[in-house]
């Protein structure tokens, strides 16, 4: 639980320490700017909001880890990826989406504060306890602040613990451990398809080089 807000504070802050023109610079999603991605992370927010006011009365279904399917990538013309980049548009000023992110995130940022860890929620026809759905969202936050960072040297990077545990949720989602050697950005990086192995990682990586990348839904 704790993981989740410094996680999530560090990527809100990250995102409102951004200069306006970086809004129009592109991230690390494929074919998403800068303004798309923070866009995207209101629509989060509003999930997590969502998720955490729906009960559950059955056992959990999933965890941490296994909240997280591996899915084929995304085609270009997948619809809600359009939406979001439609909807950020027409924000117009970089401002609204600050302001937006602000306001939505907080929410979501007090409502994970005031959850009970071991209260089971509803999502994506999932039951989890919302301990394990806001453990499953340090994943999802830091490989964000990681495209949010893409292109922006000088934007604050994630918290080094957020950093760790993706990668361990990330290994047990792979089933295997990446080298040693890798950091814990590059096996966030390389494990999800944002960036390609050079020759030596895809040496090093093995016969689980042909499994990768790993694209999470």
């Amino acid at each position: 639980m704790e993981l989740f807000s410094r996680s999530w504070t560090a990527l809100r802050t990250a995102v409102a320490e951004l200069p306006d023109e970086d809004f129009a610079r592109p991230s690390g999603c494929t074919g998403w700017l800068v303004r798309d991605l923070v866009c995207h992370l209101i629509i989060d927010a509003q999930d997590v909001l969502i998720t955490l006011v729906t009960p559950a009365e059955t056992e959990p279904t999933r965890d941490a880890v296994t909240y997280w399917d591996i899915v084929e990538a995304p085609a270009g013309d997948d619809p809600l990826g359009a939406l979001t980049v439609r909807l950020a548009a027409a924000y117009e000023e970089p401002w609204l989406l600050k302001f937006h992110l602000d306001d939505v995130g907080s929410a979501a940022g007090r409502a994970a504060e005031l959850a009970d860890p071991t209260a089971r929620v509803g999502t994506r026809d999932q039951v989890l306890t919302a301990g394990d759905y806001l453990s499953a969202y340090v994943l999802e936050w830091t490989l964000h602040h990681l495209d949010l960072i893409a292109h922006l040297p000088d934007a604050a990077e994630p918290p080094a613990e957020g950093l760790a545990r993706s990668r361990e949720m990330l290994e047990k989602i792979a089933g295997a451990a990446f080298p040693p050697s890798f950091s814990d950005e590059d096996t966030l990086l390389i494990g999800t398809g944002r960036r390609a192995p050079d020759a030596a990682q895809k040496a090093e990586l093995g016969e689980l080089a042909a499994r990768l990348p790993l694209v999470l839904g």
